[in-house]
Parts: structure tokens; C-alpha cells; sequence
């Protein structure tokens, strides 16, 4: 079985290769296909890999290739995490909005926005060429914003491309891990969208134990969303809420916060000097990588930890894993015909009563040989639902305006976004991405 990773060259492909190498059970993938429009990227990310196959009896075969049609061409499934821009592209989508006194986050607000209006004509693009070259490919979707991007690529690709987030798993981990429960036996009730949703019950053994542990200060200690966004303020919306609503539930602070260095600024410092280490010392490259990795776990949402009092992230969830783990699991599941269940970005259809059948949902579905199938869910309070709505009204309007090129949609997306105060600033907004990100300008030329 033949695996393309598009954006080969990226810093976490080399958590996909390790998971390959743990997975023995048949079919397995045998060949990996990195693409990348760097051929420098590649080549460090190869150093790796050579070096976490070192050992393994019968790894699977690594090909690098800047063709995106040669990348594509019988490959069963396909991992599609591009970065259009670059790191470069994402500190602009955080500055710009931070220097308009917005918060300035890489999905959320005005630099997801930015994010999706410049990434969602290369995901169709990409989309295009899967269906041309590679029309029983599977897609797994890493591509942020995940929701707003695998929605986009359904106009082509349908049911065959499907979102992943390794953010409502690590939730629903943390909460079962709390209470003592072992996560593989309970049902996580999980509502919502990419980056804005909500553990609103957990079901073990018959019964909701989420209320158990809203009760439980100790146990509601141990969840690190509910440090971050406080116990009181959780038991009061009842539920436990996606990490990432922190920037709307505590926006102030959360635009403090990121006043100094951004996510962004930090990451593209790391990864220059890893990409430069490996270029001075390639038989080094799988050490460097491991000292950046942990420096990047160890910082994920750092200046929010910081601001809530929350303290260092556990131990526990930075051994877990993330993406990777969810991306073969479902490809696992598909090709080998293994029922499970598991949160995914997945078109709505009447799962998730108020939202729009095509939209795109993040929510428990059912996995299997046949593809994947979301479960119903329990109708979202008002105080949930409304926003939902209305971040689903402007990823779509974000989808129409990058297709059309049309700044006055472009406009609109800044504006209705909850995170954006002001049409004037909008406007603003609109500009300064346009002037600080060649990628974006094309989409939206003057």
C-alpha cells in the first residue's frame, strides 16, 4: 500500500514514518511518497527518517518527489498537510490582527480567516489532481483551518476526504484519564466545528460521568482545558470546552497575552535552525529533530498556560501523540476493515440539528472498510449554537470569496467573524494581509 504526504518537508512528517514503523498488522504501507515544493526540506526530512528506520527489519521504502502528479499517482491514501506561505505566512496572520488589537492565533479570528483565503485555492487545486491521477484515493485532511479546508475539497473529492484534529481526543483523554477511566471505554458526546467545540457528556458504561467530574475539583485539576479556562467558568457553560475557545471566552487576555512573541515567530526561529543543523550535520538529523519536537510540545499555547495560572502541560499528554496516531487509526480502519469510532471533521447531514447539511462538523463517527459515517448528536444549547453558526457562516464565506477571488467576500468573512470588531477593521485587515503575504495577494490582487 502506497501513502503520499503532501507537505513532506514539514516538521511532523517524521511522527507519521515513526507510527508506520509501529504498525505491523496487513495491509501496511510499504512505500511513502514526501512531496514538497522545497527539495531542501525534503531532503532533512528524509535524514530523519533514515535515521528512526534505523534498526526496523523491513521499514517502509521513502520516495521525495516535487511533482505533485508523481506524489499522487497510486497512492491509496493521501496525508495533505500543506502550508501555503509557509511559517513566514502564518507570523503575518498572527501579527496583522495583533497589531490591529485582535487576537492573533493561526486558525482563530482574523489569521485563521487569512489562513483559509490564500491555503483553499491550492487545497482545490490539490483536490483536482487526486481526483485526475489518484480517483480511489483516500484523503486525510491535516490541513489547517481542517474544517474550513475539508469542506472546500468535498465540491470535489465528496466522501473520500475526510478532517482530522488530534485537539477533541487529547479532551476527550484528558476527562476520561480524571476520573480513572480508561479512555478506549467511554463515548465522548463532542459538538461542534474545527478548533470550537464541546465535550458536553461522557458516557461510561450507560451512564454521563461528565457531571461527576464538574463536580470534582481535583479531577477537573487534572484537565488541562479546564485550568486554562477556570472550573468555575466550565461548570458554568456545563461542558468542557475545545482549548482553542479560550480566545473567545477570555479574548482580552488572550490578545495580551500574545502581544509579545507569537506562536508563529517562535516555530520559524525553531525550525530554521533545525533545518539549518541538519544541513551542517545530516547524520545528526533524527537528535535535532527530537530537541525541537519537545521545545514545540513544550510551548503549544504557552502564553495562554501562562496567563490562566494553568502550569506546564502534562507529562502524559506530550507522550500520547497527536495527529499521526488519529491519521493511521482511521486509515487502519478503512483499509483493513477495523470498526471504530472516532471524532473527525465530516460533513454534517442532519448530525447536528442548526447547521447547514453540507457544512462540514467535527463529531464522533462510526469507521469502517465501507468509509465513515457521523453519529447523531445532542442538540447544542443556545449559548453553543449560535456561535457555531455563525463561525460556520464566515468558513463558508471564507470558501466563496478564496474560489471568486471577490475582496468584498473577502471583506465580509473579516467582518462577520466574532473575533473582528469593526467592518472598518475588516477592511484593514484585509489590506494588511495583502500587503504582507504575496500568497494572498494573488488570490486578491488590487
Amino acid at each position: 500500500m502506497r501513502l503520499a504526504v503532501l507537505g513532506g518537508g514539514g516538521f511532523r512528517v517524521p511522527l507519521v514514518y515513526g507510527a508506520l514503523l509501529r504498525d505491523t498488522a496487513k495491509p501496511r504501507v510499504e512505500e511513502v511518497v514526501l512531496h514538497d515544493v522545497s527539495q531542501e526540506r525534503l531532503e532533512a526530512v528524509s535524514h530523519v527518517l533514515r535515521g528512526l528506520a534505523a534498526g526496523h527489519d523491513d521499514p517502509p521504502r521513502v520516495l521525495t518527489t516535487t511533482d505533485l502528479d508523481t506524489a499522487l499517482r497510486d497512492s491509496a491514501f493521501v496525508f495533505s498537510a500543506i502550508r501555503v506561505g509557509g511559517l513566514a505566512g502564518r507570523t503575518a496572520d498572527e501579527r496583522v490582527a495583533l497589531d490591529l488589537g485582535l487576537v492573533g492565533q493561526e486558525t482563530t479570528g482574523p489569521g485563521g480567516v487569512a489562513y483559509g483565503l490564500r491555503t483553499v485555492p491550492v487545497a482545490m487545486r490539490v483536490a483536482e489532481r487526486v481526483a485526475a491521477v489518484a480517483p480511489d484515493a483516500w484523503v486525510i485532511n491535516f490541513t489547517n483551518p481542517a474544517g474550513m479546508i475539508t469542506e472546500a475539497m468535498r465540491r470535489v473529492l465528496g466522501d473520500r476526504v475526510i478532517g482530522i484534529c488530534d485537539s477533541p481526543i487529547g479532551l476527550v483523554r484528558r476527562a476520561a484519564a480524571a476520573l480513572g477511566l480508561d479512555p478506549a471505554r467511554v463515548s465522548p458526546g463532542y459538538v461542534g466545528l474545527n478548533h470550537l467545540g464541546w465535550l458536553c457528556g461522557l458516557t461510561y458504561e450507560g451512564r454521563d460521568v461528565l457531571p461527576e467530574l464538574l463536580a470534582d475539583d481535583a479531577a477537573l485539576h487534572r484537565v488541562e482545558e479546564a485550568r486554562l479556562l477556570g472550573p468555575d467558568w466550565v461548570r458554568t457553560l456545563g461542558a468542557l470546552p475545545n482549548e482553542y475557545l479560550y480566545y473567545y471566552y477570555f479574548t482580552r487576555e488572550a490578545v495580551a497575552a500574545l502581544s509579545g512573541r507569537t506562536r508563529g515567530e517562535l516555530l520559524l526561529g525553531q525550525q530554521d535552525r533545525f533545518y539549518a543543523d541538519v544541513r551542517a550535520r545530516p547524520g545528526e538529523a533524527l537528535d535535532a529533530w527530537r530537541r525541537a519536537r519537545r521545545e514545540r510540545d513544550e510551548s503549544y499555547m504557552a502564553e495562554a498556560r501562562d496567563t490562566a495560572e494553568a502550569g506546564e502541560r502534562d507529562a502524559a499528554d506530550l507522550e500520547a501523540g497527536g495527529y499521526e496516531g488519529i491519521a493511521l487509526a482511521l486509515m487502519a480502519a478503512i483499509a483493513r476493515g477495523e470498526p471504530s469510532t472516532m471524532i473527525l471533521n465530516v460533513r454534517n447531514g442532519a448530525a447536528v440539528p442548526g447547521l447547514p447539511a453540507e457544512a462540514v462538523v467535527e463529531i464522533p463517527c462510526a469507521v469502517d472498510g465501507s468509509g465513515v459515517r457521523p453519529l447523531a448528536t445532542r442538540p447544542l444549547p443556545g449559548r453553543f449554537l449560535g456561535l457555531t453558526q455563525q463561525v460556520k457562516a464566515v468558513e463558508q464565506t471564507v470558501i466563496e470569496a478564496a474560489l471568486s477571488g471577490s475582496p468584498r467576500l473577502a471583506v465580509e468573512a473579516f467582518a462577520l467573524h466574532p473575533l473582528v470588531d469593526s467592518v472598518s477593521t475588516a477592511h484593514r485587515l484585509l489590506d494588511a494581509y495583502r500587503a504582507r503575504i504575496p500568497s494572498l495577494a494573488a488570490v486578491f490582487p488590487r
